[in-house]
């Protein structure tokens, strides 16, 4: 990967991030302390950081019929690497914010699109095009 980003995100408890993103989600865990973790989400570098009292969500934008959590994160994957996480995230019981569907059907920018949230409420968002060249269509 070219360019990973870097991103810090607050959690209210750091033993459940490490059971959500590194076992549901999958990521390797890098270093640590105890006030933060890094993980691999695929190939980018994220640092779970111990706020207590954290909450989460602070909005909702309309986005093309569902009403979308900001803020929000996520990677935008090939549609097979998305359909598995989709099945995993169902295997481990997570509730769907959104559930699996595509967005945009027919339009530029078609995408299979999907969020739900972590322990601490993050609300998470994974992508996937079947054409990447759509990711900025207007």
């Amino acid at each position: 990967m070219e360019n990973p980003f870097h991103l810090a995100f607050p959690v209210h408890d750091l033993e459940a991030a490490r059971q959500f993103y590194g076992g549901v989600l999958g990521c390797d865990e890098g270093r640590s302390s105890d006030t933060w973790i890094d993980f691999n989400l695929y190939g980018h570098q994220i640092v779970a950081h111990l706020v207590p009292g954290h909450t989460g969500i602070r909005g909702f934008n309309p986005v093309d019929g569902h009403d979308v959590p900001v803020p929000h994160f996520g990677v935008i994957l090939t549609m097979e690497q998305w359909q598995e996480l989709a099945e995993r995230v169902r295997r481990a019981g997570i509730e769907f914010i959104i559930e699996p569907h595509i967005r945009f059907r027919g339009q530029p920018g078609e995408q299979a699109t999907m969020f739900f949230l972590d322990p601490s409420g993050n609300a998470l968002e994974f992508k996937a095009f079947a054409d990447r060249k759509q990711i900025f269509a207007k």
